[in-house]
């Protein structure tokens, strides 16, 4: 998976490709899925998600991750059609929080919020407990071997 990377914080997020690429890979293997597929992540802060959440979503307040797939809903994301899968934003800031609160490490966490929003552009939702347990399930199984829940 080609991965493009951009960063609109004043933080170095450089040591994170790695990192996503081998999640990109195993999800790869795991949905067996094309090696040829792009999605592009932007690392931003919480002012710029809260706009993007409430200019695009509705939603007056920042978040942790946002997916904007190439194919949405009904049209749910064709592996032998499409390349793009879309485009995320990563909130640095909630990731750090987020971390903090869960009681793991931020590593662990920006790997979570990458795999949960490439799901999301992959057609995956949680809008009802069927799908969310379906999900879930999914992250940690590619999530899992990578990274630890309890890595600080």
């Amino acid at each position: 998976m080609e991965i493009t990377y951009i960063n609109k914080t004043n933080q170095d997020m450089h040591a994170y490709e790695e990192f996503f690429q081998s999640i990109a890979k195993r999800t790869e293997k795991e949905l067996k899925l094309a090696k040829d597929l792009e999605i592009s992540i932007t690392f931003v802060r919480s002012r710029t998600i809260h706009i993007i959440n409430r200019d695009y979503r509705g939603i007056d307040r920042p978040t942790d991750v946002i997916s904007f797939a190439i194919r949405d809903g009904l049209e749910a994301f064709i592996p032998d059609e499409e390349k793009d899968l879309g485009d995320l934003f990563i909130n640095i800031d909630y990731a750090r929080k987020q971390a903090r609160e869960y009681g793991h490490s931020e590593k662990r966490e920006m790997g979570f919020l990458f795999t949960h929003g490439l799901l999301h552009c992959l057609g995956y939702d949680h809008m009802n407990p069927d799908d969310e347990k379906k999900m879930f399930a999914l992250q940690d199984r590619i999530l899992d071997p990578i990274i630890s829940r309890n890595e600080k």
